[in-house]
């Protein structure tokens, strides 16, 4: 990485339409290359107020480190692309990191994390228009059900309208669904097999057509039950990574869940953030290539 930070805040300020050119003249590559596998590495947390990894409250905060970080990502072999928010989908294009790369857009992040209105997760990010206009390469939305919840619904209509937005702009969209409940005061995922199967079957019947529809789909707490949880749906889908754990151990076992899921006949690729630029062991190279070879 060329520039620093103040050099990236100084063509913010003086060129801001720098972004706009960078963005015109990228080089663009297909969602699904040679390998016929899709490898994401995430860094959109950092706009729902989620900075934490492991017990480091505020790993994600330092943008400088965030941004090296992923460009070391993004320079490794077998490494596709990257999804993120427009601030850090700009800084990248500014250092040149996009190149031949696949860029989705994070769409919905109003959901703050530890909100009390956490669960009506409105559309703060990207629009459909907004990746078409940036020539990005795709979308990805966030449907957590909390049947207890009537912020819900909102969340689940504004995500139906991004499906029908996206697909009219012939865009992949990634919807990542989860069933959620409240304990404590904070928002959990269940990844149980029979919600994460529901979870599955609400997300493939958003919008007036799936053909653009993608799924993101965490690993249940059983890995053998995965199986039967993706004959659910005919939808393409990847692996969500999120943040594994703050030892080695639970890092080597995040790896052996991948790769059980990543064998399954729709799986067709792995997005994964916080575990492989904040490891919990090694470097940021080490733990992509080893997620890379998982593939």
């Amino acid at each position: 990485m060329s520039l620093t930070i103040p050099d990236l805040t100084a063509v913010r300020a003086r060129h801001p339409e720098a972004i706009a050119e960078a963005a015109a003249r990228r080089t663009r590559r297909p969602l699904i290359g040679g390998t016929g596998r899709l490898m994401i590495v995430a860094a959109d947390h950092p706009a729902r107020g989620a900075l934490g990894v492991g017990d480091r409250a505020l790993a994600m905060a330092n943008r400088a480190d965030l941004l090296r970080r992923l460009c070391t990502a993004l320079s490794r072999p077998g490494v596709d692309g990257v999804l993120a928010t427009a601030d850090v989908l700009e800084d990248l294009l500014l250092l040149g990191a996009l190149e031949n790369k696949v860029v989705m857009g994070s769409m919905n992040r109003g959901g703050l994390a530890g909100a009390a209105f956490e669960l009506d997760d409105r559309f703060t990010g990207h629009r459909a228009e907004d990746i078409a206009r940036l020539r990005f390469d795709a979308g990805k939305l966030l449907l957590r059900i909390d049947y207890d919840d009537p912020g819900s619904l909102a969340t689940l209509e504004a995500g139906a309208r991004a499906v029908d937005a996206m697909a009219a702009r012939e865009l992949p969209v990634f919807v990542e669904p989860f069933i959620t409940r409240r304990v404590g005061g904070r928002v959990r995922n269940d990844l149980s097999a029979e919600a994460v199967t529901r979870s599955i079957a609400i997300a493939s019947g958003l919008g007036g057509t799936s053909a653009y529809t993608w799924l993101k789909l965490p690993v249940t707490h059983d890995p053998d039950a995965m199986g039967e949880v993706l004959e659910t749906s005919t939808l393409p889908a990847v692996l969500l990574g999120g943040d594994v754990g703050g030892s080695p151990g639970d890092q080597a076992a995040a790896y052996e869940r991948w790769r059980k899921a990543l064998r399954l006949p729709t799986v067709q690729g792995l997005v994964a953030g916080r575990s492989l630029l904040y490891p919990a062991e090694g470097s940021v190279e080490e733990a992509v290539d080893t997620a890379v070879g998982l593939l």
